[in-house]
Formats: C-alpha cells, sequence, structure tokens
C-alpha cells in the first residue's frame, strides 16, 4: 500500500493576464489513489499541462510533450498536432509508426488530400 503523499506545485509569482509564466503541479495519493493535478501556465509541467509549452501526462499546447500530446508541435507515444510525432501521429506533417497527414511518414502511412 502507497502511504499518503503530499501533492507539490509551484506557479511563478510573475504572470500575464493572470496565466502564471511557470506552473508546475504534481499529484497525490491519497488514501491509496493517485489524484492528478492541472498546471495552467505559459509555460506548464504536471499530470496534465496547459500551456504555450506543456510537458505533462497529457498535454496541450504550442509546443506539447507527453504521453498524450495535442499542440502545434507535438511529441508523444499519441499525438496531434501540426507537425507530430510519436507512435499513433497525425498532423499535417507527421512522424511514427501509425502517421497520417498531408506529409506523414512511418510504418504505416495515411496520406490526405492531394499529394
Amino acid at each position: 500500500m502507497v502511504a499518503d503523499m503530499p501533492g507539490h506545485e509551484y506557479r511563478s509569482s510573475e504572470s500575464w493576464r493572470g496565466i502564471p509564466f511557470v506552473h508546475i503541479a504534481v499529484g497525490r495519493w491519497e488514501n491509496g489513489r493517485y489524484r492528478p493535478a492541472r498546471a495552467r501556465g505559459l509555460i506548464a509541467v504536471g499530470d496534465t499541462a496547459v500551456g504555450i509549452v506543456a510537458v505533462g501526462i497529457i498535454a496541450v499546447g504550442g509546443i506539447a510533450v507527453g504521453p498524450v500530446a495535442l499542440g502545434l508541435v507535438a511529441l508523444g507515444v499519441v499525438a496531434a498536432g501540426v507537425v507530430s510525432a510519436g507512435v499513433v501521429a497525425v498532423g499535417l506533417v507527421a512522424l511514427g509508426v501509425v502517421a497520417v497527414g498531408l506529409r506523414a511518414v512511418g510504418v504505416i502511412v495515411g496520406q490526405t488530400g492531394a499529394g
């Protein structure tokens, strides 16, 4: 059994329109269950991260990195974005084992559009 462990959070004091420049949020263990945390900032790092640069288990942003990534540039196991790379990649430019896009490179490729 996992002991109760507190989460961790850091939020920079500087912000832009109420959004912190840096927000790091790591979940906590509570009664044997993991409670994920959300990070929202221009640079976001956490279990679920949303930001211009986002790094997390689920990452959404301009540049997104994580197992599940959605962004303009996305890197992950499952990645979707304008430019994406991952095991499964979907985007205008996609690189992966399974790749779908206008310009796709991979083992299993689905190219859309004329070209």
